[in-house]
């Protein structure tokens, strides 16, 4: 029998609170700078320095423009696909110690700002343009940004934390 005592505990901790407020900043320092990017730069470049630009794109892909399609069907499966991850992450970090939720709390900041670009304007803006000379790495977004430093320390985590443990 579930015990709603139980879940409700489980998910009112002052930790799983912590975990919401860096959920809620990455998703707030995500949309302010794509707002302020798609103000600011919709028609035209920014050279920074010799290395990064701003360069407003907008992505129908995944992750740094990846799988980019103009097909309706896959872009409602890949944002359906995107949901349930965001989901599925939401109840691990649930059911996780604090190190791993903070972990998931990263990904999930980043991965909500993406969704709601998707959902809202139907591609993810991406403006920041890493390059050297002619050689550019893909476009990409702080919530990009968020995710990446996420799935790091996840891996980080697993490899080297926990074997560290035993």
């Amino acid at each position: 029998m579930i015990d709603l005592k139980e879940i409700k505990n489980k998910i009112f901790k002052k930790e799983n609170f912590y975990c919401l407020i860096i959920i809620l900043s990455i998703f707030i320092i995500d949309r302010y700078s794509k707002i302020e990017i798609i103000k600011n730069f919709a028609d035209t470049s920014f050279y920074l320095n010799d290395f990064l630009n701003f360069n407003l794109v907008w992505n129908t892909g995944i992750g740094f423009g990846l799988l980019s399609s103009n097909d309706v069907f896959f872009y409602n499966i890949f944002t359906l696909l995107i949901l349930s991850v965001i989901s599925i992450l939401i109840y691990l970090a649930l059911k996780s110690e604090f190190k791993e939720k903070f972990i998931y709390s990263i990904i999930i900041g980043g991965a909500l700002g993406n969704l709601y670009d998707r959902l809202i304007f139907k591609a993810v803006p991406d403006f920041i343009d890493i390059h050297y000379h002619n050689f550019h790495w893909f476009t990409f977004n702080i919530a990009d940004v968020f995710i990446t430093i996420g799935v790091l320390s996840f891996l980080g985590h697993g490899l080297f934390i926990k074997e560290n443990n035993k």
